[in-house]
């Protein structure tokens, strides 16, 4: 008697205790959603919104959060960099919401930095990116260069033997720093300055005949030709449908793509581009339970089992649901509570393992290499185990000596050859 007495009393203190916590957190929980509903990365970013509609809906039938529902705050920041400040200072005074998953490109993250650390913010980022930043209030769930553009870069030169480099991309912020690291791993890897051919294109871009013909022209001398592309957003499908049209294939000069996946192939008509690659941390082509079970989800929530799923979906699946467990361990939405608990969270990945969150803000991250099929899908040909994401390349000298520590060190730029932390804010 005395120890049911003792169990019961127990769980009716749990019970006491849970429901003053869930009395101490203002319902409902806001989570704002900051990704581009028009403009030339819609193609991108909507599918995105639809993705945390989707999670917060699932989260809400689950029974909400500290006994609380959330509620999805949607805002479409246009593919409008400036105006992406705007509207998460919108959702942080406005709307007042707890956390913010959102943004694709580089640019629009950037402009909305200096907004969430100026009010104290919470964003999930969910899209590879060029590294080269540590903020304490956002949490990388993309992937890092060392997760991504450096093992598709080995690929190209070990399995398929590429000699000579076309790095495209849409001129901003990340191609051009994913490059520059690039540039300077090439090199090291004995790839001549001469054999590597840079250039950048506005957002938008349509008319690739130039172009195309130059990266042919590369090849010239019979040396083996690869395009490593950082092209972003709407100019992709241009850039394919160019390449068709010269008729190069994958066997003559293979692209691999670091913002092309599932969606934008979903526009495209592929069938001449089987064979070109895509370097991501998930393919929808995954053949786990838990990728099955969370494409079963996505078609019955979307209402169309044409709609495919890709890479920063699953960032976004993992993020949120890190943020959900994260707020029910520290028994509040409280920006800096959760942070703290963020800091060792797991989760399943849809492709098999586990992702951990570091104390660097960066998950750690298998890395897949897909090839492209007729029907807009990716065989995965190649797939690691999980890679800690790093902050600051190894391959540029200025930030080989940093590493970020948010938990322990409390800074996001350590020098660890003077020992000092070095903060800056904003635009590092």
């Amino acid at each position: 008697m005395t120890s049911k007495f003792s169990l019961t009393s127990l769980a009716a203190a749990a019970l006491v205790a849970g429901a003053g916590a869930a009395a101490a957190q203002d319902c409902p929980i806001k989570v704002g959603v900051l990704h581009s509903l028009s403009g030339t990365m819609a193609i991108s970013e909507t599918t995105l919104k639809d993705t945390m509609e989707m999670l917060v809906a699932q989260q809400n039938e689950a029974g909400g959060v500290l006994g609380c529902d959330l509620e999805a705050v949607v805002v479409d920041p246009a593919s409008d960099w400036p105006l992406f400040a705007e509207k998460a200072r919108e959702l942080l005074t406005v709307h007042e919401v707890d956390v913010i998953f959102g943004n694709w490109t580089s640019v629009s993250r950037k402009s909305v930095l200096p907004v969430i650390e100026e009010l104290n913010g919470l964003l999930f980022y969910p899209v590879q990116y060029e590294g080269e930043e540590s903020s304490k209030n956002v949490f990388y769930t993309g992937a890092a260069p060392n997760q991504q553009a450096i093992p598709a870069t080995d690929y190209f030169l070990e399995e398929l033997g590429v000699e000579k480099f076309a790095l495209l991309g849409t001129d901003y912020v990340y191609p051009r720093t994913t490059n520059n690291i690039l540039e300077s791993y090439l090199k090291d890897n004995g790839i001549a300055e001469e054999d590597i051919f840079v250039n950048y294109t506005p957002f938008g871009h349509s008319d690739w005949a130039t172009i195309v013909a130059d990266v042919v022209a590369l090849g010239a001398d019979g040396k083996q030709v690869g395009v490593i592309s950082t092209i972003n957003g709407d100019a992709n499908i241009g850039f394919y449908k160019e390449l068709a049209a010269a008729g190069v294939s994958a066997d003559d000069i293979p692209v691999v793509a670091f913002s092309v996946g599932e969606e934008e192939l979903s526009g495209l008509d592929t069938s001449n581009l089987e064979g070109h690659l895509a370097a991501w941390n998930y393919f929808m082509s995954a053949d786990t339970p838990e990728n099955a079970e969370f494409i079963e989800a996505w078609h019955a929530f979307i209402g169309n089992e044409d709609r495919v799923t890709n890479d920063p979906m699953e960032a976004h699946y993992i993020g949120f649901n890190m943020w959900v467990n994260a707020v029910e361990q520290a028994g509040t939405a409280e920006v800096d509570a959760v942070r703290d608990a963020m800091y060792g969270q797991t989760f399943p990945n849809l492709t098999g393992g586990t992702a951990e969150m570091l104390v660097n803000h960066h998950l750690s991250k298998p890395v897949l290499i897909g090839e492209i099929r007729a029907d807009g899908q990716f065989d995965i040909i190649s797939q690691t185990e999980p890679v800690p994401g790093d902050a600051w390349t190894d391959f540029l000298p200025e930030s080989a000596v940093l590493t970020s520590d948010w938990k322990e060190l409390g800074c996001g730029m350590y020098n660890t050859e003077t020992e000092t932390c070095v903060q800056l804010t904003s635009n590092y």
